[in-house]
C-alpha cells in the first residue's frame, strides 16, 4: 500500500493577534508578527511536503480532505505535524513535536488519552499521550522532565505501519545539557500491538548520566471502573502525596484502584495491566527492556484536567543510567489491547 501523506495548511490565524489596540504601532507589530509566524509555518510545511514527495509519498492539498483511514504525514488545525500509522482497523498518531504518541485505536476504541486542557499548537509540551521524559525525570538540574517532550523530532523513515523519529543536540538543548547524544524513537503498529523503542546513543567520548520515562496517559471510562494489576503486592513505593518529600510505603494490594490523588513511584514493577469494566477492555503494558519501574499518577478531583477519564501508568528508568562513550541504551515498551 502506497503511503499517502496528508499535508494540511493552517489557514486561520489567531484572533488575539488581530485584536484592537489603542496604539497603532502595537497593532501593526502584532499583525506583522502573525504574518511572519504564519509564513514560517507555511514554509516549514512546504519543506516537509517536499521531503515526503522526494521519498515517493503522495500528498493531499488543503482542498482535498484527508481520508481518516489514510496513513502518512499530516498537520493538525494548529499547524503541528504528526504521522498517522494504519494497520487494518488499528491506527496510531505520533506528533513530531515531542515525539509524542497521542493516539492508539483498535477497532475504534481509543487507548491513549490526551487531556482536555492540552495545548496542541507547540506552545508547551503536549499534556497527554506517551510523552518523553528525557534526559531527566521530574525536577532536577535542568527543566522539569527534560527537553525531549518540547523539541521537534525529525522523521528518519516511515511506512504505513512504522515511523522512526530522531532527536539530536541543538543550540537549545546544549544550553542546558551539553552532551553528544542521539535519540531514536521507533513506533510500530503491529497486527496485535503497538510497539515503541527508545534508543539512546552516546556519540561522544565522555560518559553521561540520564533518566528515561514514557509519561503515558491511558483512557478510562471512569476511575470507578478502573483496576490496575501487576507485581505490586509487597513492593516498596514512594508516595509523593505524603509529607514534603514523600514517604516510602509498602503496597499490600495486588490490584490498584484509585479514589484519591495519586503520585506513586513503584520501584521494580514493570508489568501493569489496566482493566476497564466500563468498556470491557484491558491494556497490557509490556516493558521488555530498559524500563524497570512504574509511576501511577492521577490528579483526582481536577475537572479541568479531566481526571476521571485518564490515568498515567508510566514506564520509567528511575535510577540514572551511566552511558559510556560509544555505548547505547534501549527502552522497549509495547501496548496490547484485549478483552476482560
Amino acid at each position: 500500500m502506497k503511503l499517502c501523506a496528508s499535508i494540511l495548511l493552517a489557514a486561520i490565524a489567531s484572533a488575539n493577534a488581530f485584536s484592537a489596540s489603542p496604539i497603532a504601532n502595537k497593532a501593526s507589530l502584532s499583525r506583522s508578527t502573525s504574518v511572519l509566524n504564519a509564513s514560517r509555518n507555511k514554509n516549514k510545511i512546504a519543506s516537509r511536503s517536499k521531503w515526503a514527495e522526494a521519498r515517493g509519498y503522495c500528498t493531499a492539498t488543503a482542498d482535498a480532505p484527508a481520508d481518516a483511514a489514510a496513513a502518512g504525514l499530516m498537520t493538525n488545525a494548529e499547524g503541528l505535524e504528526y504521522v498517522r500509522l494504519v494497520n487494518g482497523d488499528s491506527t496510531s498518531d505520533i506528533y513530531l513535536y515531542g515525539g509524542c504518541v497521542t493516539s492508539y485505536k483498535v477497532g475504534g476504541q481509543e487507548y491513549v488519552a490526551v487531556r482536555p486542557d492540552a495545548k496542541m499548537d507547540g506552545s508547551k509540551p503536549i499534556s497527554g499521550g506517551l510523552s518523553h521524559c528525557w534526559p531527566q525525570f521530574g525536577p532536577g538540574e535542568i527543566q522539569q522532565h527534560g527537553f525531549a517532550r518540547n523539541v521537534n523530532w525529525t522523521v528518519k523513515s516511515m511506512t504505513d505501519t512504522t515511523v522512526e523519529l530522531e532527536m539530536a543536540p541543538s543550540d537549545y538543548t546544549k544550553e542546558m545539557w551539553d552532551k553528544e547524544f542521539l535519540c531514536t524513537f521507533t513506533v510500530a503498529l503491529e497486527d496485535d500491538k503497538l510497539s515503541t523503542r527508545m534508543l539512546v546513543e552516546n556519540k561522544g567520548e565522555e560518559a553521561f548520566d540520564f533518566q528515561a520515562a514514557l509519561h503515558s496517559y491511558f483512557t478510562v471510562s471512569a476511575l470507578e471502573n478502573l483496576s490496575i494489576s501487576g507485581s505490586f503486592a509487597g513492593k516498596e513505593f514512594l508516595n509523593k502525596m505524603v509529607g514534603d518529600g514523600g514517604e516510602m510505603q509498602t503496597e499490600d494490594r495486588e490490584v490498584i484502584t484509585i479514589s484519591e490523588e495519586y503520585d506513586r513511584v513503584y520501584k521494580g514493577v514493570n508489568d501493569p495491566v489496566l482493566s476497564d469494566s466500563g468498556t470491557g477492555k484491558t491494556l497490557t503494558v509490556m516493558n521488555t527492556a530498559g524500563y524497570e519501574d512504574t509511576v501511577i499518577w492521577n490528579p483526582y478531583g481536577n475537572e479541568g484536567m479531566g481526571y476521571n477519564n485518564f490515568v498515567c501508568v508510566e514506564s520509567v528508568k528511575f535510577d540514572p543510567v551511566t552511558l559510556e562513550g560509544g555505548a547505547s541504551w534501549t527502552g522497549d515498551m509495547s501496548l496490547k489491547a484485549g478483552d476482560i
